[in-house]
Formats: structure tokens, sequence, C-alpha cells
């Protein structure tokens, strides 16, 4: 059957592969954080380094959109410079070339050679007028000239059929490729000068380099037209603007470094004097009570510095106050309880001597004897409780750790509560006693501790079964003690180990409980450096775990034993539910091996246990690693018990 259930789910988590990608891809997720932990505690800690980051992080925005701004100013104000320039000296080389033309038309009509034969070749005049244009412009612009018949366009109008009369350019540039066609027919159309930003191509073998394209539609000495283009490269603009970067990125670069050095400045006069006083105070904390901050100035860091003083003189007033008010207290309460021996030693004395002679006595006389002496042994308890209390609470008590076995404590203590058990009709079953379980331990203060778990479960058990579980695991031993009696309410669980606190003020103590009992045992358990810790539901029982070191001296990281039974309502609606209130834990099926563990295992050891309702079921919370409860750290012997998640931080 069990083999069968384990088939099942080996199926069930092959056929969802995203349920055995999950653990993978958390291991990736945890060793890719890991070495940006030391990172982010510095961030997170660090107050002066995220002051410094943000004021960096700020001053680069604000010289980025600064240089920004001003880079885009300089270059429109370069831009529009050199369109007007450029629109200025084009327009005074139109009119020029016109002129030329007009005067040699005008020539050659004077000199009477007007016929075909006598005129000059427009070709001859073009290639002139670009050489003349170009030798007063070489490294400010190029001269481009075009003639009718460009490309698989018509010729221009009044130009003659039979002559050849092909782009020209000056220097290397390629004129066809570098004037635009848009800009071509622009020109053809428009009788006035226009400009266009283009791409100068040159067969030097130099990349392309943007430049401005002012052209105008003339006539050349024959009266036939032609586009005459005067072409700006951006050299010299290019070279201002590099400069005005490389000088803005210097300054930007300067202005963020110093930024940055004035607040790490300004904020170390700031941060080192809360620093020094965190560091006072955990000192402080630590009971150096003299510690005190350095004051020098008048501003408001000194009159903090100098009101942390004052506190820190008040505090220490107040705590000495405190400690000598203990000290008197504790003193008190010792030299009481010693004071009290004496007189007590006499009249048990003289109660024996009465409660051995009562059948002497009349009914009533003998009564009185015998409750006479039952006070007075309860008076004995309540004077030895007082002075280990008095003991604790001067520190004063010291622990004789020896290796021990508690099955045979646990034993002792079974054996000791038999007669209470009997008169209360309640079994006690003792589990997990099957292998050893060792620890370094008091076993007086062991066995007092279980002592008062089992008596306590007894009497409030109402006549159910109590369990005594033992187990051991990961450098850690434990002992839980859980009755199916009234429970504990919902913070109560919280108060339990108080002194002299009970559940109920009207409930009689039946074996004359002094009411430090389990304030001795939180402490007996926090000088063994383990845990004491209770849970309960109002109904449905309680338990309390004892959880020890293995080894004397070391600390604890989690528990062997659940704080919250199996068989507690919630685990039970879990179970039948079918998820598991531990993460990792499967829940058996009915007639599977390992499934009378739990709430069917208790009732079948204790008949007589009582037949609890189901909880409403919760839903399975994600697994997580176990850790030690955080409330169970050492000197605290109690948890709040309702809790709304699943997972048990109290299992190892």
């Amino acid at each position: 059957m069990w083999a069968s259930y384990e088939r099942e789910r080996l199926e069930s988590r092959l056929a969802d592969p995203m349920q055995g990608l999950l653990p993978v891809i958390r291991s990736f997720v945890r060793w890719a954080r890991r070495p940006v932990q030391p990172a982010v505690r510095l961030w997170r800690r660090n107050l002066q380094l995220r002051v410094v980051a943000f004021t960096l992080l700020m001053s680069v925005g604000v010289v980025l959109l600064l240089g920004f701004v001003v880079i885009g100013q300089v270059q429109n104000g370069l831009l529009d410079a050199k369109e007007k320039a450029a629109t200025n000296q084009a327009t005074g080389g139109f009119s020029i070339a016109q002129d030329m033309a007009d005067k040699g038309s005008q020539t050659q009509q004077s000199s009477g050679s007007g016929s075909a034969q006598g005129r000059v070749d427009s070709g001859t005049w073009l290639n002139s007028l670009v050489e003349q244009f170009a030798s007063g412009g070489k490294g400010v612009y190029w001269i481009v000239a075009l003639s009718p018949g460009r490309g698989d366009d018509p010729p221009f109008a009044g130009g003659s059929p039979g002559s050849v009369r092909g782009p020209r350019g000056s220097g290397s540039i390629l004129p066809e490729e570098s004037i635009p066609k848009s800009l071509s027919d622009a020109v053809q159309s428009h009788p006035g000068a226009l400009k266009q930003y283009t791409m100068v191509k040159t067969d030097d073998g130099h990349k392309p380099r943007p430049a401005l394209a002012v052209g105008k539609r003339l006539t050349d000495i024959n009266g036939s037209t032609y586009q005459l283009y005067y072409l700006f490269p951006f050299d010299q603009e290019e070279k201002t603007l590099g400069l005005v970067k490389g000088t803005l990125a210097t300054a930007g670069i300067f202005v963020v470094v110093l930024l940055g050095a004035i607040a790490w400045l300004v904020t170390r006069q700031v941060v080192t004097p809360v620093r020094m006083a965190a560091g006072i105070a955990e000192r402080l904390a630590a009971g150096r009570l003299q510690e005190r901050m350095q004051v020098t100035g008048e501003d408001d860091i000194a009159r903090l510095g100098e009101s942390f003083n004052k506190m820190a003189q008040n505090l220490q007033v107040k705590i000495q106050q405190l400690e000598e008010l203990s000290r008197m207290q504790r003193r008190f309460v010792s030299d009481v309880s010693h004071e009290l021996r004496t007189p007590l030693t006499t009249v048990r004395m003289a109660a024996d001597v009465i409660h051995d002679a009562r059948t002497d006595f009349d009914p009533v006389t003998a009564r009185s004897a015998e409750l006479l002496q039952n006070q007075l042994d309860r008076f004995e308890s309540l004077l030895s409780d007082l002075l280990e209390i008095s003991r604790f609470d001067a520190g004063a008590a010291d622990l004789a750790a020896e290796p021990i076995d508690l099955r045979d404590v646990v034993r002792q203590v079974v054996d000791a509560a038999e007669p209470l058990a009997e008169r209360k009709g309640t079994r006690v079953i003792v589990r997990g006693d099957t292998q050893p379980v060792i620890a370094e331990a008091d076993a007086r203060r062991v066995e007092r501790v279980l002592r008062n778990l089992v008596v306590n479960a007894i009497e409030h058990g109402e006549g159910r079964d109590v369990v005594v579980r033992l187990a051991t695991a990961d450098g850690a031993v434990a002992v839980a003690v859980r009755d199916y009696g009234v429970g504990l309410k919902p913070g109560e669980a919280t108060r339990v180990f108080n002194r002299f606190w009970r559940a109920d003020p009207a409930r009689a103590r039946t074996t004359g409980g002094t009411g430090l009992g389990l304030s001795i045992a939180v402490e007996d358990a926090r000088l063994h450096g383990g845990w004491l810790q209770a849970w309960g539901e109002p109904g449905g029982g309680s338990q309390f775990r004892m959880t020890l070191p293995r080894t004397a001296g070391d600390s604890l990281r989690g528990s062997p034993i659940p704080l919250e039974p199996d068989d507690s309502r919630r685990n039970r609606g879990l179970n039948s539910a079918g998820l598991s209130a531990r993460p990792g834990v499967p829940v058996p099926r009915t007639g599977a091996p390992g499934a009378a563990s739990g709430d069917a295992a208790l009732r079948q050891a204790g008949a007589r246990g009582p037949q609890l309702p189901s909880m409403p079921l919760v839903p399975k919370a994600p697994s997580r690693p176990p850790t030690a409860d955080p409330a169970a750290l050492p000197g605290s012997g109690a948890r709040v018990v309702e809790r709304r998640d699943n997972t048990r931080e109290d299992d190892i």
C-alpha cells in the first residue's frame, strides 16, 4: 500500500514538470542573490552611502539635462549662423555669375559675333566659371554646375541639342551624387535661390560629409539655362560642436564629483554623530551605563548630544535605583524565606505531635490537625520555591550537567505521579522510549521540570490519558507532555509561565500547588540553554514541550518534536483533506504503514481520549526551510497558540 502511494506521488510529480522545476529555480535564485546580499546589506545600513548615491544620481541627471539643452542651443546657433553666411555668400556669387553672363553676351553682340560659329561655347564658359569661383573658396565651399540633359530629364529650355554640357564640380566632388534630385527639380521650377541639407560625396575615398547646398537657376553667356550650386561643408561647425561637447562633459564630470564630495562631507557631519549615538546606545543597552557622547559646539547636533547625555544620565540613575530596589526585594524574599524556616520548624514539630495524636481527639479537632499538616506541607513547598526563585533572580543558580538518559528521568517522574494518576483515573503513556535519549543536563532540574509538567497534565486532564513523548535529532532532545483536558484559551500560552498565574482563578488546586512551578521550570530550561513552550486549544487539551541541547553550551536551532501535536483540530482537518501540516512530510493514506501515527494512534492508546470536532480546512502554505521558533528563544517560555499559516517553525 505504501509502495503504491509513493508510486502515485512520483507519477503526479512527473505529470507536472513545473513541480520538479520549482526547487531548481529557487536554488538558482538563491545562488544568484548570494553575491548581491553584502551590497544590499551595506546599502540598507549605510545612510551616508545612500545620500551620496542619490546626490550623484540627481547630479548626473541635472548635468545631462543641462548638457542636452546647451548642446541643442549651440547646435541651433551654429546652423543659423551657417545658413545666413552661406545664403549671403551664395547670393553674391549668383549675382556675379549672372553679371558675367550678361556682360559676355553683350560683348559678343557688340563685336558682331552673333553667328553660331562665332559664339563662345557654353561648356567652356561654365568650366571657366566653376574654376574661377572655386579658386576663391578652397576648403570653404564647393561649386557645382548642372547643365541640361541630366540623367533621364529632358534638356533645359533653350539648350542647344548638339552641345555637350555635362555636370561640373570643383575639387573631387561628385556633382550628381551630391545634389539631391528633389533640390534640382525645385531649383529648375523656382526662379529664386533654394537651400537644402545634403551629404557631399567625393572620389578621394573620404566618407560622405554633411553640407548645406544653395542653388539657383541662371542663364549662361549664350542665354541657355543652367543650375549653379554652392555646397558649404559643416567641418568647422562639427569641430566647434565637438569642442563644446568635450568641455561640457569635462565640466559635468567635475561638477558631479564635486557635488558627490560635498554631499559626502555634509552627510558625514550629520551621520557621524548619529553613528556615535547608535554605538553609545548599544553600549548602554549592553549595561555600560557610564558611556556618554562628546559634545562640541552649540548647533542642533550639539543639542542632540546634550539631550542624549541627559537621557543616558537619567536612565543610569533610574536603572541604578531599580537595581537597588530589586536587590532589596530579592534580599527581602531571601531573608524572609530563611527567617521563616526557624519558626516553621518549630511549628512543624508541634504539628507532627498533634497529627500523630489525632486519634485521641474528637473528629473536629482531628480534622483540624490534618488540615494543619497539609497546609504546613504547602507552606514548606512555597518557601522552597521562593528560595529557588530568589537564587534565579540573584544569578546564583548553578548547573551540574552530566550525561543522562532522559528515559530514566521520565520513568521516575511517571512512577512518582502514579498515585495521583490513579486517583484521577488517568493513564500516563510514554512514547519514544525505545531508543536512548542522551543529553548533558542536570538530572535534578530536569526531573523537577518534568514533574511539574506531568502533575499539571494529570491535574487538568479531566481523567483522560496523558502522553509523554521523547525524541532526539540534530543536536537537540525534547520531551513533550500532552493532555486532553480543558486546554488553553488564545493568549494564555504567553502567560502560563508567569508567577502565581492561574488559567481560572476560581479553580481549586487539589495537589496544593504554589503557582511557582512553571516559573521555576522555565528558569531551569533557560539555565540549560533550552526552551520550555506551551500550546493549547480550548477543549482540546494542551502540550508542553521542553527542548534541550544534546551537548551543554550548544545553541538550539529547532526541536525534534513539533509544538502543535499531530492530533490537534487543525492538523486533523489537514490530514482529512490530504494535506500535510509539515512541509515535506507526506500524509499516509488509510491502511498504509504509518497511518496509525498521530491522532489515530493516540485514540488507540488512550480509548478515553476525547473525540474532538474537526477544524475548517486551511490551504496548504508553501514550504520553507525550518527555523527555530522566534518566540522560543532562551528565556522565553511561551508562544502565541493560534496561527493562521500552516508552516511549522518549531520542527527540525
